[in-house]
């Protein structure tokens, strides 16, 4: 598995994907410069976080002795079990930006086939159909939207997600530059006034918990205003996944507060935040190093007993794309662990995955996109 490389800077508006770079900027004009190429970002970029009520019924304070291991949780949980979720749920359908791709239209057949999502195929039609043909992909139950034109397929398959005829939008053979551009389009994109972010949910052998990491692939060096809105476009993820109360763990190399290690200053803050009701929805506990958030020997070992988080986190919150993006490769390079990843802070969900990931994440990013699709629909 390749792990998909999209860096974004909320304060430069610069955004990189894999090898190519890009300038975002608040008008609707582009240039290009250098080797990247410009596209349009919303400037409401630092929109002000909404109050909400508190939603885990205990203050997190109460919640700080035992964790949810120690309450019975041992089952490991599995992307089976976010496919179980979908499956109970009407099947949702999401329309696919340029879908003439090989390995989309595999992703995009699987994922119909388990139940998880039906799907729009916006693209060249000839090319679709041939394609499919060479895999034995019968079409006939797909409505497909002729236009080979990748960037007008890309604003015709993304106004199909803006006008609710879809619940979800997924990237095809069109370039991020120009997905990306249709997402952020003032007229039919995707946008809702609160900033853009990026969470991979991985299955990690020996960890019973599915993880959250964020932002490791969006977010270049988030501000403390910028975490914010990480964890608040992040626990919904977590909460549709079927975690009733998330434990956030906003990660540095060391459990205390450093003034020279600004990562510990802002750690603190958020955990300040969530236990005056500031941050909602979840348990937040930080600076904690990463053994401390994910291993309970290690924070039994470590003496951290009275911490709200004893390895048992849910959501790793990382100080910025370089801690972020190395752990994700780590992982995706190191260890026998699925993974899915979407965008998050759009009107619905988005599924971004590189051309080198693997058909699983592929369909794991699908089922993900799906089970959060269908929460916001209850949420309506």
């Amino acid at each position: 598995m390749t792990a998909l490389f999209l860096l974004f800077c909320a304060e430069t508006g610069i955004a990189f994907h894999n090898s190519l770079c890009y300038y975002f900027n608040d008008s609707d004009e582009s240039t290009i410069t250098g080797d990247g190429d410009s596209i349009v970002k919303d400037g409401g970029l630092t929109a002000e976080k909404a109050k909400r009520k508190r939603s885990c019924g205990r203050s997190s304070m109460e919640n700080a002795a035992p964790g949810r291991k120690a309450a019975g949780k041992e089952a490991h949980m599995r992307f089976d079990d976010i496919i179980d979720k979908v499956n109970q749920c009407s099947m949702k359908k999401m329309a696919v930006a340029a879908a003439q791709d090989e390995a989309v239209l595999r992703a995009v057949w699987e994922a119909k086939k388990k139940g998880i999502a039906d799907a729009i195929l916006v693209g060249d039609e000839a090319k679709i159909r041939e394609i499919a043909a060479e895999m034995n992909m019968d079409l006939s139950d797909y409505q497909i939207i002729d236009e080979p034109d990748m960037s007008q397929a890309a604003l015709k398959a993304v106004k199909l997600a803006h006008d609710g005829v879809v619940d979800m939008y997924m990237k095809g053979l069109v370039d991020t530059k120009n997905f990306l551009k249709s997402v952020l389009d003032k007229e039919v994109g995707l946008r809702t006034g609160n900033p853009l972010s990026h969470v991979a949910v991985f299955e990690v052998p020996g960890i019973p918990q599915l993880l959250f990491l964020t932002d490791v692939a969006f977010i270049t060096y988030p501000t403390l205003e910028d975490k914010i809105h990480i964890i608040n476009n992040t626990v919904p993820v977590a909460k549709a996944c079927g975690v009733e109360c998330p434990k956030v763990a906003p990660l540095a190399a060391v459990e205390v507060v450093n003034p020279k290690m600004p990562v510990t200053v802002d750690a603190a803050e958020l955990t300040r935040m969530n236990e005056a009701g500031e941050i909602t929805g979840c348990i937040v506990d930080g600076p904690l190093s990463l053994d401390l958030a994910i291993d309970p020997e290690a924070a039994k070992h470590k003496g951290a007993t009275e911490r709200k988080i004893q390895g048992d986190a849910d959501i790793l919150l990382f100080s910025d794309i370089h801690a972020g993006n190395n752990v994700y490769k780590a992982i995706v390079h190191m260890t026998k662990a699925e993974n899915g990843c979407i965008l998050t802070g759009t009107k619905v969900p988005v599924i971004l995955t590189s051309r080198s990931d693997t058909f699983e994440t592929k369909v794991n990013s699908i089922a993900l996109a799906a089970v959060v699709a269908a929460e916001m629909g209850q949420g309506e």
